[in-house]
This record gives structure tokens, sequence and C-alpha cells, in this order.
């Protein structure tokens, strides 16, 4: 039974197996499986209000308020009315409850937004459109093309041969690459008739609900026979169908028990460090006012036992009731007058300054991405200032740091580079958009969206230049693509891996466009002729051969062996006599891996038919045996892979996106570490982390985790430290002792800049308890860290070890559903709204479009926010306790009787009225620097990461100056009307005309010293300033006058005090005295600090002072050219290759129209690829990229190089 939200069932037993039949509901409904409705929000009807106000009433100061409030309605204690708490105690709780109950009601949307969509289900026999919460588990659905995956299912049948589906799993492991998956034949036979999949009735046996999305173990029983399944069968919730006509599948896992839901976090109560602080703080400041309430009411009962007798002929005791009695209830009407020290506008205060702060975010144009129409959102209110504190930033790669787009950039032919782009002295020049693009009009089938800007390629091409020609055919004809073609000239490829499509799209506008592959042959059309290869073999690349070749036949009957791969691996078996070639080649791809290009070598051979068919006959019997095959097979690789022809190599981009690495470089001067989370492969992982500065050529070392085991790891972990401390033990120094909810692991200084890279495997063994330590201290002592094949869960464990050991504040950054864990674990998630849906933005705290946009969230917006707050805090005490500290010294004049030193209705005004809007300004508009002068120097972002703004050590200093500024508060003016007489002769020294010179004085020395606080005015915060002061003295003279006298005599009793107290000079004596007095010492403190010890602000603030101007704009940063010894490989990047199914025609999609081998007719054709920038660009999930092409005409001057005149 479920009330309020509440399970009062006994817990449900944990499930050892799943067992589930089709087509069965009432079976599977005996297990009580949970449906396929998904539930992120916290609240509902019922359960809204009271968890809402137990979230709330955590917050110390809240629960104190409402305890203050039952004190005022007792008579005898309370001297203010109730209503002076209750009101603005509602106040706090509505807002606030109000914001939480539209962020969870958006929560709510998007549930009800996914839950309600529709998927064709059969029940009874027909195929029906059932929403997804009604989806149950052993149901069979039918999907079609770009349809979400329903649930976890397992795929029966599908439209293409073979029973093959296309999926994208970006929302899963972010990467956008299209996979297959494939159903049994046994289940594939069934097909789409809908009274043979309504018969069957299979039973599946399979692991319970779990989160690896790389493994699945069940087995299907059917008609007597049972069939093995794996994850090759299994269509996750949260991928796409793609390319794929329809397919059904059978229900497994429903609603929460999915691997992308048993992969997301829960939704916590996120608090900022500053928060966590001041509940800390409110309860000193609690036992400070208990103890100052405690020595008044020491001091009423000692004055009643002695002076007190002497008032009881007139003022006599009620019932007899004693000193004791008396001090009792002094104490706790002290405890009311003495509130002030935390007062309930200190909370709406807060929530407003954070609200302006938010509306700050979204309104700043700078982080607006015009191209997609997307501004910045923060999404949340409460967290603005821990912006400014972030120590950790954990990011996803793809789609998050690149844009998932793989452009072809550059290439070395036969000895020559292109790709570059040079003015008429011979000078290499940038590219930008500007920058002339290569005219593909000569090849009607070329991709419009290919961008190439150096023409001395396209004319080698046109001149017939063979080294050229048969470098674009090595691309047209090695590799595994599958080409499809609805419509005449319309052409849409399906690569394993984004690289491949970014070299066939290439090789495609070059005039070597790959039309079609059958089982034996690969049709291309070279230059306008259609030609057919047949395909001899294919010698498919795996991670230890790091390469792969096609051998074919041309129709010329010539054989040829074509063979690409890492440069490593290919330089070992060339032919000697492309030693100077290999060199010059050397020397270019050096020159491409130091831009953080991705490297692939080109070579080919040409093949004796005797010696291919000998081969061609221990191959067929290799593949045929059972014995070592894999072995003997590579062996046979080996051998005919041998004195090769180098003939280049090209390089390719994965494109970043815009101001990716000089974010990261600006996070680094701001001693932010980032940490890069992907489930990406390892080697693709590390070409992006070197392409965006993450890790660097000048990096002492790079330190890979690679182990296998438990043990391989804990001593790759040890070399790691010894070579970072070689001197010092291995041992983990903590700040407290282990296991204890406050140990910390200490920063550790080390001599030189070292990087972490760890796979996924490594990383489950590292996250073990007995090691997550000494993972933990090794790579926070490196200066980036890179986890591969990282899990969702993996991710948000990754952020959890960091919050639990390191004293610091994280952000997690992501643009998939794979990031929501890690989003929702760090203490602050932002969402990028990128190709990847919107699972992360919804999500997240804020949200964005590009990632360039976090050094101004964080460099501006945060430090601003941070420093805003602090700022605010530390003088909303000291005015507040100043405030306070007056009743205190006053309690030992007053004879201890909670008489309050100020007019009953300056009480009330203080916080309201007088000293409210001054504040607010401050805190809604102050900024030390500017935006400009921020990003020039990221160091000023390094206090807020130390807590120096405002700490316990800050607050104490606040609480001593407030003691300090209350003494001279309460006796200068007590001594200056002390005995003394007005110019005729009257006496002034009554009680409310001290009162009056008093909150006079306190309120010109807070208000000064708010303008010491301030750094930069403007005209809002002058008029708050000063109309505040305004307001003072005309609320003052309205309720001191005659006329609100005798209108309420008892409200109003200070009748004519203001206008004969104010006129007397020496009055206005003691407030200069007094302001000068409170204001001094502050003065000293900071002139001697800024001489002796300034600040990294206080140094910037000089020299903005001294620029008198905004700074002049960035200098344009020179475009480093770099050589390195690191190869940036395509082919490490490869998956397992698919040439078995290719060869087996296994493959291969339905039969293409029929096509013409001319090019002139065929018109220009589009396909997924998406290129963008400067070269092609191939995106995986086929959204358009790039901009139009334009037309450009070749003259004589372009013919060898692109030719630009400055002076033009």
């Amino acid at each position: 039974m479920s009330f309020f939200g509440v399970e009062f069932v006994r817990k449900k037993e944990r499930e050892l197996e799943r067992r589930l039949c089709a087509n069965d509901r009432e079976f599977n409904l005996s297990f009580k499986y949970a449906t396929n409705a998904i539930k992120t929000s916290k609240y509902n009807p019922f359960t809204f209000l009271p968890m809402n106000l137990f979230e709330q009433f955590q917050r110390i100061a809240n629960a104190y308020f409402l305890f203050l409030l039952v004190l005022q309605v007792i008579p005898q204690i309370s001297s203010l009315s109730w209503f002076t708490t209750v009101v603005p105690l509602v106040l706090v709780l509505t807002v606030t409850a109000a914001k939480d109950a539209t962020d969870d009601l958006n929560r709510h949307r998007s549930d009800n937004q996914v839950n309600n969509r529709k998927v064709d289900v059969l029940i009874d026999r027909k195929l029906r459109s059932e929403k997804w919460m009604d989806v149950q588990v052993g149901d069979i659905i039918k999907l079609e093309n770009n349809q979400f995956v329903t649930a976890d299912l397992l795929l029966l049948s599908s439209s293409e041969p073979l029973n093959l589906v296309y999926i994208e799993t970006a929302e899963l492991d972010g990467e956008t690459n299209l996979k297959v998956r494939q159903a049994l034949t046994v289940t594939g036979d069934l097909g789409e008739d809908v009274e043979k999949l309504a018969d069957f009735n299979g039973e599946v046996r399979c692991e319970p609900p779990n989160n690896r999305l790389d493994r699945f173990t069940g087995t299907l029983t059917h008609a007597g026979q049972k069939y093995s399944l794996d994850n090759e069968k299994i269509l996750l919730r949260g991928c796409t169908l793609r390319n794929t006509g329809w397919c059904f599948g059978l229900v497994l896992f429903g609603g929460p028990e999915t691997k992308l839901m048993q992969n997301c976090g829960k939704s916590t109560f996120k608090r900022t460090s500053i928060d966590r602080l001041m509940n800390v703080l409110v309860l000193c400041i609690f036992g400070f006012l208990a103890f100052m309430c405690v020595i008044l009411a020491i001091g009423n009962c000692l004055w009643e036992l002695n002076a007190g007798s002497r008032f009881t002929v007139f003022l006599p005791r009620q019932d007899g009731n004693g000193a004791g009695f008396s001090a009792f209830l002094t104490f706790w009407s002290y405890v009311i007058i003495l509130n002030t020290v935390v007062p309930i506008s200190l909370y709406v205060s807060v929530e407003i300054i954070r609200l302006g702060n938010s509306f700050y975010i979204d309104w700043d144009r700078k982080m607006y991405h015009s191209r997609n129409d997307t501004p910045a959102e923060a999404r949340t209110t409460t967290l603005n200032e821990e912006l400014g504190q972030i120590k950790y930033v954990f990011s996803d790669k793809t789609g998050t740091l690149t844009q998932n787009i793989m452009t072809f950039n550059k290439c070395s032919i036969n000895g020559k580079s292109y790709g570059d782009v040079f003015d008429y002295t011979g000078q290499r020049l940038d590219i930008t958009e500007c920058t002339d693009t290569v005219d593909f009009s000569f090849n009607p089938l070329a991709d419009p969206r290919f961008v190439f800007h150096d023409h001395a390629l396209v004319e080698a091409v046109k001149l017939e230049n063979p080294e050229v020609h048969t470098f674009f055919r090595l691309l047209a004809l090695c590799h595994t693509v599958m080409a499809e073609e609805k419509k005449e000239g319309e052409l849409s490829y399906q690569a394993q891996s984004p690289d491949e499509g970014a070299l066939v799209t290439a090789a495609r506008n070059f005039g070597f466009v790959f039309r079609s592959r059958s089982p034996d042959s690969v049709s291309i059309v070279e230059m306008g002729e259609q030609r057919r290869y047949e395909l001899l073999a294919i010698l498919d690349f795996n991670n230890v051969r790091k390469r792969m070749s096609v051998i074919v036949r041309n129709p010329e009957g010539k054989l040829r062996l074509y063979c690409k791969g890492a440069d490593t691996i290919i330089y070992e078996r060339l032919h000697q006599s492309c030693s100077k070639l290999m060199d010059v080649t050397t020397e270019h791809m050096n020159e491409f891996a130091g831009e953080g290009l991705r490297t692939l070598a080109l070579a080919y051979k040409d093949l004796d038919q005797e010696y291919f068919s000998r081969w061609k006959q221990r191959h067929h019997e290799v593949s045929t045996s059972l014995d070592d095959r894999e072995g003997r097979m590579d062996e046979l690789y080996e051998e005919i892979e041998t004195d090769l022809q180098l003939l280049g190599a090209t390089a390719i981009e994965d494109k970043l996106q815009d101001g990716v690495p000089q974010t990261i470089e600006q996070l680094a001067k701001a001693d932010i570490k980032v940490w890069v989370l992907t489930g990406d492969k390892q080697e693709t992982a590390e070409n992006i982390g070197y392409s965006c500065n993450l890790l660097r050529e000048e990096m002492s070392e790079v330190f890979v985790l690679s182990g296998n085991s438990p043990e391989d790891v804990r001593q790759e972990l040890r070399n790691a430290l010894s070579s970072m401390k070689p001197a010092e033990d291995s041992a983990v120094r903590t700040d407290g002792p282990l296991g204890k909810r406050g140990q910390v692991m200490p920063d550790e200084a080390v001599n030189g800049e070292y990087g972490l890279v760890v796979n996924g495997h490594s990383l489950a063994y590292a996250l073990e308890r007995s090691m997550e330590l000494d993972f933990l201290r090794t790579a926070c002592m490196c200066k980036a860290v890179i986890c591969c094949r990282v899990t969702p869960l993996q991710k948000a464990q990754v952020v959890e070890l960091v919050k639990k050991y390191k004293r610091a504040v994280t952000l997690a950054i992501g643009d998939g559903a794979n990031d929501v864990s890690m989003i929702k674990a760090a203490h602050i998630g932002v969402g990028i709204s990128g190709q990847e849906g919107m699972q992360a933005v919804l999500s997240s705290d804020y949200s964005f479009a590009q990632f360039r946009f976090l050094q101004r969230l964080l460099l501006v917006h945060g430090r601003w926010s941070y420093l805003r707050m602090c700022k605010f805090l530390r003088y909303f005490f000291y005015k507040n306790f100043t405030f306070t500290f007056v009743h205190f010294w006053y309690a030992f004049f007053c004879g201890f009787s909670a008489q309050t030193v100020y007019d009953e209705w300056f009480i009330t005004l203080y916080n309201l009225v007088y000293t409210a809007l001054p504040v607010l300004g401050m805190s809604l508009f102050d900024q030390d620097v500017n935006d400009g002068w921020s990003f020039q120097h990221p160091q000023l972002y390094v206090p807020g990461q130390l807590n120096m703004y405002f700490s316990k050590k800050a607050f104490f200093q606040c609480a001593l100056h407030s003691c300090y500024s209350s003494l001279v508060l309460f006796f200068i003016p007590y001594a200056a009307m002390h005995d003394t007489v007005r110019a005729d002769g009257k006496d002034v020294a009554d009680y409310q005309s001290f009162a009056l010179l008093t909150q006079t004085c306190l309120l010109f020395a807070v208000t000064i010293q708010l303008g010491l606080e301030m750094s930069y005015w403007t005209a809002v915060n002058t008029l708050f300033v000063l109309g505040s002061l305004v307001m003072y003295f005309a609320v003052t003279f309205t309720m001191y006058s005659n006329g609100m006298f005798l209108a309420l005599p008892s409200a109003f009793p200070f009748v004519g005090t203001a206008r004969n107290s104010l006129n007397q000079p020496n009055i206005w004596l003691t407030v200069l005295l007094t302001s000068i007095l409170c204001v001094l010492p502050v003065v000293t403190c900071r002139f001697l600090f800024i001489q002796l010890c300034p600040t990294i602000n206080d140094k910037v603030m000089f020299k903005v002072r001294q620029a008198k101007a905004t700074p002049p704009p960035l200098p344009r940063r020179a475009r480093i050219r770099r050589t390195s010894s690191r190869r940036s490989g395509y082919a490490f990047s490869h998956a397992q290759g698919y040439g078995d199914l290719v060869t087996s025609g296994r493959f291969l999609r339905r039969p293409a129209p029929s096509r013409s081998s001319g090019l002139a007719h065929a018109g220009r054709s589009t396909t997924s690829f998406s290129p963008m920038g400067r070269s092609a660009g191939y995106s995986p999930t086929g959204r358009p990229q790039g901009a139009k092409v334009q037309d450009v005409e070749v003259t004589s001057l372009q013919m060898y190089r692109s030719i630009r005149d400055p002076a033009l």
C-alpha cells in the first residue's frame, strides 16, 4: 500500500533471475515487475507540503523563527507583536515552496511527455497504439524508423535482410556512430506477420535489472529449443532506431528497471557550501544569543535583589513573584529583543539576490548561441554563488567538447602536403569562414556540404595525377561502409565509425564516389566513369593488427591490395624503396599530429595472380579449420601485407566545439581541474585531450592505467605515485581518521605537470574500496584526468569519490542521457543543449549550447555571485550585530528591564526599509572588476575556491568589528548627552532624545560602512543609499509629529523629539564623531593590508585604476605549429570491423534502384554526412551541420595555391 508516496509494504525481495513469457500478461503480472512509467519528480499533491516544509526546516534559521513565533504569543514574555515574525516567516516559506513547486512541475511535465508517447503494442492479436506508461513486461511492440526504443527489448524481427537493425546509442554512451543488432533466426522468421507474432510464446530467463550497458546474459526457450541471448540481440531504452523500416521486440525490462534508468542517479536536494556554513554559524549565533540572555537574566536577578526592592512600593510584584522568576521572564524577553542577530529578512534577501543573479545568466547575450537560438538558462536559483567556488569540472567528451563531426582536414600524397592555404608571399594563412573554398561543381555527385580550401588538391585530381587518383581510389575501396541510394543520386552512407565516413565522403567529393557493394564486388564512380571492382578478400581491422586491407581486381584484371592503418604498423611493412618518401610523410604526419589531427597511413601493393591463388587457397583452409583459427589467420595476413608501397597519409579532425581549447586553458589558469569522463575509446579520448589542450606534449609524463586485474592496477598506481613523488611514501594521508565523515584528503604539490588516462575496466578496480584512495590521490596530483569506456554509473561514482574525500566543489557538464547520473551527483550540474536530446538539460541546474560558455559562467557570473553573496553576508551580519549589541550595553543602564534602546518603529523598519535597498543594490550590482579583466586574470577565481571571502574566520572578525562599533555607538552618544543642556538651557538628556541620537548614529555608521564595501557605484546604488537616508528622516519627522501623536497617542509617543533634537549642533557633531570612529579601524586595516600583503584582487584593481579604462581586446593568439612524436591514429580508435558480414552478404541492404554510370545527369546528392568548418565532416546522426558552399570560380592563379593579397 502506498500512502503519501511512502511504501508501507514489506520491501520486495531482491530479484535473482527474470522470468517472463511472451504474450502472457497474466503470467508476467504475477511477478509484479515494474511498469514502463518513469518518475523523476520529487513530490505529488499529497507529499508536497509535508516534504517541502521538512526540507525547508532543515535550515536551522527557519526552525528558530518558528520557535520565536511560539514565544511571541506569550504575553508575559513578548514585548513585540506576533505578526512581526509570522509574516516574514510565511513569506519566506511561501516563496521557496512556490519555486520548488515550479521546478517539480517542470519535471512532472517532462515525465508526462515521455510516459504519454505512443507505440504499437500487440494485444489480442492486433496492433494497438498504447501509451509508453501502459506497456508491460512480456508485451511485443513494433518500432518504426527514427523512433525511440520504448523499453529494454529482445529483438525479434526487422525489415532488414538477416533481421539486422541499426541503432544510435548517443543517449546511452555518447557515441553517435550507428551500431548493428541482429535477431535470432528463429524469431526473425516471424517477420511482421501479426498472427505468427501473436502465437509466439517463447519464455525468457535472464539476468535481473542492472546498470551494465555492455553486457546481457539470458536464454530464450521456444518450441523445445533453448537459444543463447547476449547484448547483440538487445535494444535498450534510450536508443533510437535508424535506417530501419520497422522491427518487433519483446519487452524485458520496463521503466525504472531499464538499464537507462538504472544508470540515472537520484534527484537530491542540493545546498551550497555557504548554506551549510550558515547552518553552523546560525548555531553559533544561537549559542551566543543564549549566553547574552543568561548574562542579562543574571543581571536582572541581582538588580531585583538590590535596587529593585526600592521600587516595590509603587511597582509591586505580581502574586509575590521573586527575583528568580523575574530573571526567568527577562531571559525570554531578551531572546525576543535580541533576535535581530539572525533576522528573517536575511533569508528573504538571500533569495532575492540569488534570483537576480540567475536573471543575469538568463539575460547574458554573450552566452546566447544564435545558430541554435539557445540562450543560457539558470534552471535553479539556489546555487549561483557555488559557481564561484568550483575546483573540479567533470566533462563528457562526445557532444560536449566535440561536435560529433569528423572532418577530412589535410592529407599528404606522394610527399606533398595538401590542406593549407598560403598568401602571395608564401606565408601560411589561418583558415576562417571567409577563406575561399574549393569548387566541386565538376562532380555532380559531390556532397554540397563538403568544405575544403586547398585548390591544389582538386587541380591535381583534374590533371589526373596517378598518385592522387590511387590515393582517393584507396579511400573509396578500403572500408566497410554501407551505401544506400533510395533515389537516384541521393547517397546515404552508414559507417561503423565516423572516421571512415569522413574518408569515404572526401573520396566522393574528389571524384571517387562509392556507390554500392555486394558480397564480392564494390562499385565506384571514378571521375564520371562507373567501375566495378571484384572484392576478393577483406583483411579486417582488430586491436592487435591496427590496420585494414582489401584485395580487389580492377576491371582490367589487375590484382591490388590496399591497406590503411596506424603509421607505426604500416611503416614496418613498407618496401625498402619507400624510405625517402617515408621520411617526408613522417614529417607531414608529425605536423598533423602536432595540430591534434588523427593521422592514418595509406599504402598499396600489386599482387601476382599465381601467388594470390595459392594464398587464397590457404586462406580458405584456415578459415574453415577449428584449430587456432585466429592465430593462423593473422599469420596469413602478415605474409601478404609486406613490401607495401607508401601512398601518403590522411589527417582527420575530430571537430572540437568552438573555443574549447581556450576555455580549458582559462579554467586551468583559474586552478580548476578538468576531468573528462567518456564512454568513447581510449585512443579517441586521448586525441581529443591533446586537441583541446587538456593533455600537452610539455607534460612530464602521461600515465595510463590499463591493468586487467586489481593487482595490475594497484601496481600501476604505485608506479605513477613514485614517479611524481619518488622520495615519499605512497601511503595515503588524510586529514581525519579513515572512514569518518570529516575525512579529507589534502592537496599535494608535485614537481612538473602530469596527466592520467584510465581505461573503463581499470577504473572498475580503481573504484573498489581498498584502492579508491590510492586512485584519488594519484588523480588529484595530475593536472588532467581522462577516464575512457566509462559507464554512466561509473561517472557518478568518480564524482562521488571526489566529493567524499576532497574539500572541494564539483561541477559536471554533459549533453546526453548517459551524463544524467553524473550531473545529479555533482554539486553543480550543467547541461549542454546539443545533438543528444534534452535529458541532460532537464536534469541540470544550468544549461547552455556550447562548452565555451562555461568559462563565462564560472569566471564571470560565478565569481561575481560568490563575491556579492559574501559581501552581503559580511555586511548584513555587521549591521545587525551592531544594531543588537547596542541593546546589550543599554541593558546595564535600564535595570535589565528588557526595554529597547530604539524607538519601536525604528526597530520594525530598520531591516525592512532603512537598510534593505542599499545592501540589495550592492549585492545585485557590485563587481570588483568587469568581465574583461576577469578573463584577463583568471587567478581572481582562486580566492573563491579557498573560501577567502566568507568563512568562520571572516564571520568572527565581523562580530568583533560589530562589538567595537556598538560600543562606540552607545557610549559616545551617552557621554555626549550626559548632563547636557540645549542653547536655551533646557535639558536634552531624556530617553527619547537619546534613542533618536543613537539610531541616527547607527544608520549613518552602517551606511558609510556599506559605501566602503562597495567597489562599483551605479546610479541605482547611489539612489538606494541616499534615498534610504532621506527616507529615514522623512519617516522620522512624520512619525514624531503632533498629528501622528494626536491620531494614535500610544503608537507614536515620540512627539516632537525629532525637531527638538536634530536642530542642535552638538547632536550632528556626535553623529560625525561616531561615524568617524566606527570606520577608522576599517580604513586603517585595509590600507595596511593593501600596502603590506595585497591580495590578487587588490593587485588587479590597482591595474584597473591605472588603466582607467576597459582593457584592450585580447591579442590574437598566434597559430603555433609544433611537431610531435605522438601519433593521433585513426586505426587505434576503430572498433572490431564488420568485414565478415560484408563478404558474407549478411550485412547488405535491400537492392538499390538502377543507377547510371554517368555523372552529368545525376544531380547533386545529399548524404547523412554533415561537413562543417574547413573540411569534410561526417555526422553519423544524419543531422545537417554545415553551411552552404559558395560557388567559387577557379582561376589560373588558384591552380596550385589559394592566393589572398592582404592589400586587397
